[in-house]
């Protein structure tokens, strides 16, 4: 089914085109987006074809496109006062992130069904990124290969850590995150596709959904509710890989790494970790796990220490000791061309 159209109109040409080229880059934005740099080249491609949303700049709105037949229209606003046009805002300086996040909050509001075909005949593969063993870098190895697989694949990076670090991290403060999205699942109203979206990040080409602040709100979401999460997301989302950064907190991890189609542990060899391994792996016998084990690869991720001032920290994971790492191990180990 072709996607719906999202029209952009701004009367300065190199703003429409750039955030339209930026927006038909995003991998998994669920529209076509289409950029007019004047009225008459909109009006004309509207008697033509549906436009879905439209977003449009202040100086460009008039009367005429008033009478067009769009199903949703935000106006994007310079910060200048306008009086009341019946429309939502979204300021315009701002990344073309947030406003795909704005834009897509305000049409989740009006259109709870999502108007694409599910993609569930796709494979998207899961890769979990689990260890039993604290401080072995696991989440420094889960960016890494996430970054890494994005250079060729649809990737979506999923923290559920207790405590991520990301706003600290990334010195970034995030309007939504992982626990919005799950309060939303849970309404069962549908248009989860286009929730999303109104909360997604990227790094680089890897895209992430912010993990939430709260500790509680991972642990109180159960088993069944994460796997139903997931599932959402693939049948609505063209992602290749979707990579778990799983941590104990999860419920019912066990059955999540069941479903996982392979799982990267890191580990280390000193007696201590190696004692928890053998717990762990004694726990998958007695639940009848074995096909978790099987399907674990265990690793030993270098250490490599991240400087604040060094550029930005997840390019200086991909192109340090930890890239070189990921980047052998996909080659060698998985056949995969990162």
């Amino acid at each position: 089914m072709k996607k719906s159209i999202f029209a952009v109109c701004d009367l300065e040409t190199s703003y429409a085109c750039n955030l339209t080229e930026y927006l038909n880059e995003r991998k998994t934005t669920p529209f076509e987006v289409q950029a007019f740099t004047n009225v008459e080249s909109l009006e004309k491609f509207a008697r033509e074809h549906e436009i879905e949303i439209l977003l449009i700049s202040t100086r460009a709105m008039c009367n005429e496109i008033r009478d067009l037949p769009i199903s949703r229209t935000i106006i994007l606003s310079e910060g200048e006062q306008i009086s009341d046009l019946g429309y939502p805002l979204v300021y315009k300086y701002q990344s073309s992130d947030d406003i795909l996040s704005e834009v897509m909050e305000y049409y989740v509001q009006d259109h709870p069904q999502p108007h694409i075909l599910s993609l569930g005949a796709r494979k998207t593969k899961l890769y979990g990124v689990y260890s039993p063993i604290g401080r072995t870098r696991k989440t420094s190895f889960a960016l890494a290969l996430g970054e890494i697989l994005a250079e060729t694949k649809k990737v979506l990076y999923l923290n559920f850590e207790e405590y991520s670090g990301f706003e600290e991290l990334f010195q970034v403060k995030y309007r939504m995150d992982l626990s919005d999205l799950i309060y939303f699942s849970r309404q069962k109203e549908g248009g989860l596709v286009y929730k999303i979206n109104s909360v997604i990040q990227t790094f680089h080409e890897l895209e992430y959904i912010p993990p939430a602040l709260s500790p509680a709100d991972v642990r109180d979401v159960t088993g069944e509710e994460w796997l139903a999460f997931l599932k959402e997301v693939m049948d609505f989302r063209e992602y290749d890989v979707i990579i778990l950064d799983l941590s104990e907190q999860v419920d019912d991890l066990f059955r999540i790494l069941k479903e996982c189609d392979r799982i990267y542990m890191p580990v280390q060899d000193d007696m201590i970790s190696q004692a928890k391994m053998k717990q762990y792996e004694h726990l998958l016998r007695m639940l009848d796990m074995e096909e978790v084990q099987e399907k674990t690869l265990c690793i030993h991720p270098p250490v490599q220490p991240l400087q604040r001032d060094g550029g930005e920290l997840t390019q200086q994971l991909v192109w340090g000791e930890m890239g070189s790492f990921v980047r052998r191990l996909l080659w060698e180990k998985e056949g995969e061309n990162g």
